[in-house]
């Protein structure tokens, strides 16, 4: 039986209309290429934009149109045959995926996936960027992968379309979506009842409505306030994304965390892992320690210690802008109702949530409070889990900067989901089938260095060329809105099919410098109109609706490509949606991508064009940071990077550096390669670059990889663990709360010094002093801390002998193999039983 309720049965002969509505009902379609072409081919005359609704396209055919096409035609036929039987064969396969071949005593605990945002199709439109790509891309990893992973998220009704006036400014239409004709459907409990849970706001309770969504193997769970029992106000809390309302925000923040875990409980779905994005979902953690205490018996703080190693917060953004912060004043009145449940203070836990927990005039921040309950943290790339860590590292203060407790797992995409049909069967036929299902082969995918120059060429200009076809229909459809006939005629001969061609997606934000290529227009110009070597833009993405800001540095775009009579060659298109990202990441040669460095936490656009044959030009941030680092320097070039890897202080210093660097780059490296031909017309250099870059990307930066780690470096680990202080009544919980509480009580005594240092003949032996106060030696751990200015490093050190509350511990280091000037410092952390080797805030006494 697949996870959707339907049984599994040998596929008919020829595949029904009944059987297509199956299909289409699963978003596996989504990165299914033959499921794709199969709805293009019951429906020719659909527009890319309308194959995103293939549940919609089949009901509006109806069954005796879609059975006359099948039995009409053989091809169509042995097409729906196909889909059908690939359709069923993938639910009976399961017991041969990654995660039930090498974690089969596990296959069972399930990890509950928690974002506001999902991008999965534009039939499901609950998105607005990389949050959302990110967390479709681990949705469908995890399906091929066979890790039990449910999403939890926000269904929005609301959906705002962006549509740009003459003067190239931008503005908002909002559409109201019905949930019949989204591919959900109402979530129902065991006996078939309609699933509803309730959430506590102030001064009410709010009903809220559960739908779920079919992906692959798994599920995804969306929750809507529009139930018509609340009240008009409540009806509306989940209508739009990121509400500019602070209180609107915190309640769907609750809503999510709270009423998620609660519809998880009523579909029966208890899960071992949260795995908790931004801060967004973070009061999740509430709810999952109030059900701990209710099943347990436990305090909230033997509940908070026995969920803590099964709770992982992802941040993805190292802009300050990215983190809500909301008034002591409005964090109380709707947290008051959860410290009742939870039995707890509302002064400790709204100071859960501040960054200086004394200070009662400090703001609320789901991101702290996040970072305080959880046993696990992570960036979303190695330079992000630096910057992460430097950005909180006041909630571990005297910790040194290596032993911040944030970690990283670079982001990946499905690799699947946005190749071109051409450029999969290039990929099967280069490096065989496995590619669509095995996480992570360096060896498989270097065979793509081998496959033909020539069969490389063909296909990256066909999808070229369907990018710039649609580019002009897209053009067309805007400019019939907002300009005279004479233009509608003009943007048939937008853009040209053999130019190189660059794509460029994002937010309009100031730290993303959209507008850096126009730092000198005249320049750009020529570059764009050079006779024979010429090169065009196609760019896309929205500014917030209250971002003032960000739609200046859009209209400013569009304004340059006025002034300088470039509007064929610099093109942006209206209101980004997957179908839109596709194209582009699938048509353009070169991967533009300008954050300010280090504001960038990863960005995948570039891994999705890469594994179309575009190369990334990219500041050295995110992901393009250890690309770079870790790319063969014997290859060919993977990309081209603008600027250096150094941070600067002077912003306009590095706008000015960075700019300076584009056009070096494009007119000096880029444009040479791409434009340089062999005898028969093709690029060799520009594709031996291309192959070099998919072989290094697609093993590496693939959500098979991205999924993989995060089940063996966090899920695994948390669950057992979680697992283990549960066990036996929570028993291990109980005990670790006595003796925390008896720490704490214990630590302000402890004090430590480093005392004579002697000669051995093999290094030398550092003796350590310690008070103890009220604990035993077997409570703590001492230390002693080499810096070598280089790469610090702790040491443990022994107890030697006790007298009353003193203690003398040595510890073993040859100093002779350090520079002179090492500096060598004690401390003392509590003993790992307690904490698992996790630093706590607070619990790391130094040497003077």
């Amino acid at each position: 039986m697949s996870e959707s309720g339907s049984v599994v049965t040998t596929v008919p002969a020829v595949a029904t209309y009944e059987d297509l509505l199956e299909v289409a009902t699963n978003l596996r379609w989504t990165w299914k290429i033959d499921a794709r072409r199969l709805f293009a081919a019951l429906d020719p005359t659909a527009s890319p934009g309308a194959l995103e609704w293939p549940q919609q396209l089949l009901l509006g055919l109806g069954r005796d149109q879609v059975n006359e096409r099948i039995q009409a035609d053989p091809e169509v036929a042995k097409l729906a045959h196909s889909v059908v039987q690939n359709f069923r064969s993938y639910f009976t396969q399961t017991s041969k995926t990654w995660y039930h071949t090498h974690h089969k005593n596990e296959k069972d605990q399930v990890i509950a996936f928690f974002a506001a945002e999902f991008s999965l199709t534009d039939s499901l439109p609950i998105f607005a960027g990389g949050l959302g790509t990110v967390a479709a891309e681990q949705l469908k990893a995890a399906s091929a992968l066979g890790l039990p992973l449910v999403g939890v998220g926000l269904l929005y009704r609301g959906t705002s379309h962006q549509w740009l006036d003459r003067e190239g400014r931008q503005h908002e239409a909002w559409d109201m979506m019905s949930p019949a004709k989204m591919p959900i459907e109402r979530a129902r409990d065991a006996q078939g009842r309609l699933i509803q849970v309730t959430v506590s706001l102030p001064g009410r309770d709010v009903q809220v409505a559960v739908y779920r969504a079919q992906v692959g193997r798994n599920q995804l769970i969306l929750l809507d306030s529009a139930v018509s029992t609340n009240s008009e106000i409540d009806r509306i809390l989940t209508t739009r994304l990121y509400d500019s309302d602070i209180e609107t925000r915190l309640s769907q923040e609750l809503i999510l965390g709270i009423g998620g875990v609660r519809a998880l409980a009523a579909l029966s779905i208890e899960p071992s892992m949260l795995h908790l994005n931004e801060g967004h979902s973070v009061f999740a953690i509430l709810e999952r320690i109030r059900r701990i205490m209710a099943q347990e018996g436990l305090s909230f703080e033997e509940a908070q210690l026995a969920v803590r190693p099964g709770l992982l917060f992802t941040t993805h953004t190292p802009v300050a802008a990215g983190h809500d912060y909301f008034p002591d004043a409005v964090a109380r009145r709707f947290l008051a109702p959860y410290a009742r449940q939870l039995a707890t203070s509302l002064d400790s836990l709204v100071a859960l949530g501040r960054v200086t927990p004394e200070w009662d005039g400090d703001s609320f921040c789901p991101t702290v409070f996040a970072m305080r309950m959880v046993g696990h943290r992570n960036g979303v790339s190695r330079l992000h889990g630096r910057v992460t860590r430097q950005q909180w590292s006041m909630l571990w203060p005297r910790v040194p900067f290596q032993e911040i407790p944030v970690g990283h797992i670079t982001n990946g995409v499905h690799l699947e989901s946005w190749t071109t049909g051409p450029f999969s069967e290039l990929l099967t036929e280069s490096v065989g089938a496995q590619w669509q299902t095995t996480p992570g082969d360096p060896v498989m995918w270097s065979k793509i260095l081998d496959a033909p120059d020539a069969d490389l060429w063909r296909v990256k200009n066909e999808a070229r060329a369907d990018l710039v076809e649609f580019a002009r229909r897209r053009a067309r459809k805007d400019l019939a809105r907002r300009h005279s006939p004479s233009e509608r005629v003009a943007a048939i001969s937008v853009l040209d099919p053999d130019r190189l061609t660059i794509g460029f997606i994002g937010r309009f934000v100031a730290y993303k410098r959209p507008t850096l290529l126009l730092r000198d227009p005249e320049r750009l110009a020529r570059i764009l109109k050079s006779p024979g070597r010429g090169v065009q833009i196609v760019f896309a993405g929205k500014a917030h609706p209250n971002d003032e800001g960000g739609k200046q540095l859009l209209q400013d775009m569009i304004e340059f490509a006025a002034k300088y009579d470039v509007s064929d060659r610099i093109v942006f298109i209206v209101d980004f949606d997957t179908t839109l990202d596709r194209h582009l990441a699938q048509g353009a040669d070169l991967w533009l991508n300008t954050p300010r460095r280090p504001l960038e936490a990863c960005g995948v656009g570039g891994m999705k064009a890469g594994m179309n044959g575009a190369l990334s030009f990219s500041t050295i941030d995110g992901w393009w940071d250890e690309a770079t680092q870790d790319a063969d320097p014997s290859a060919a070039p993977i990309g081209f990077s603008i600027g250096t890897d150094l941070d600067y202080v002077d912003e306009a210093l590095q706008d000015e550096f960075d700019a300076a660097s584009i056009y070096e780059v494009l007119e000096n490296e880029i444009v040479p390669r791409f434009y340089e031909r062999d005898e028969h017309g093709v690029p060799t250099r520009w594709l031996a670059s291309v192959k070099q870059s998919m072989s290094t990307l697609a093993p590496t930066w693939d959500s098979l990889r991205m999924t993989r780690d995060y089940a063996e470096s966090y899920y695994l680990p948390g669950m057992a663990k979680s697992a283990q202080l549960r066990a036996g009544g929570a028993r291990s919980a109980r005990d670790r709360a006595r003796d925390m509480r008896r720490l704490r009580t214990g630590w302000d005594e402890l004090s430590v010094e480093i005392g004579a240092v002697s000669q051995r003949k093999k290094g030398h032996r550092v003796y350590l002093q310690v008070e103890l106060g009220v604990l035993e030696p077997a409570d703590l751990s001492v230390q002693l801390w080499v810096d070598d200015g280089v790469a610090p490093f702790s040491i443990d050190a022994k107890l030697v002998d006790r007298f009353g509350p003193r203690a003398r511990y040595d510890a073993r280091v040859d100093l002779a193999s350090y520079p002179e000037d090492v500096k060598l410092a004690a401390r003392i952390v509590p003993s790992p039983l307690y904490t698992d080797g996790e630093i706590l805030p607070g619990m790391m006494t130094w040497s003077l």
